[in-house]
């Protein structure tokens, strides 16, 4: 395989990656608040992802993928809240092991690196037309 086109497969497989990981990152901040349905229930869980790399035996190529989407054994956070549907005896809920400040560097780095493998595409496709270019002419 060329080059270009081994950068193309490269970086494809990077944006499929971060996409799911993208993806992880707004599941755990849409569920940040959600509790379990009866007193005591755990709530929402916290997902994570890891990512390996593969060989891609037809071109030879090592790419990213998706090795595991698992969930955070970290510690529910505890309020007070004898209101909520949730609550214990005691009136306290457990909340989800989501940090808001953690998925949104997630979510800021997963974006970055989506863009990167974006521009990596893009400048491999002008070198490929470039080089048509050239070839005709």
């Amino acid at each position: 395989m060329d080059p270009l086109s081994a950068a193309l497969k490269v970086a494809g497989s990077g944006m499929e990656a971060e996409a799911t990981r993208l993806r992880i990152v707004s599941e755990n901040i849409a569920n940040a608040r959600t509790t379990g349905d009866t007193p005591g229930a755990d709530p929402y869980r916290r997902k994570t992802i890891t990512f390996g790399n593969e060989l891609d035996r037809v071109s030879g190529v090592t790419t990213v993928d998706v090795k595991k989407i698992g969930v955070d054994k970290g510690n529910f956070v505890e309020e007070h809240d004898p209101s909520n549907p949730a609550a214990d005896a005691n009136g306290v809920v457990k909340m989800p092991n989501v940090n808001m400040l953690i998925e949104m560097a997630d979510l800021r780095e997963a974006n970055r690196s989506y863009e990167a493998n974006l521009q990596s595409i893009r400048q491999s496709r002008d070198l490929i037309s470039a080089t048509i270019d050239l070839l005709k002419g």
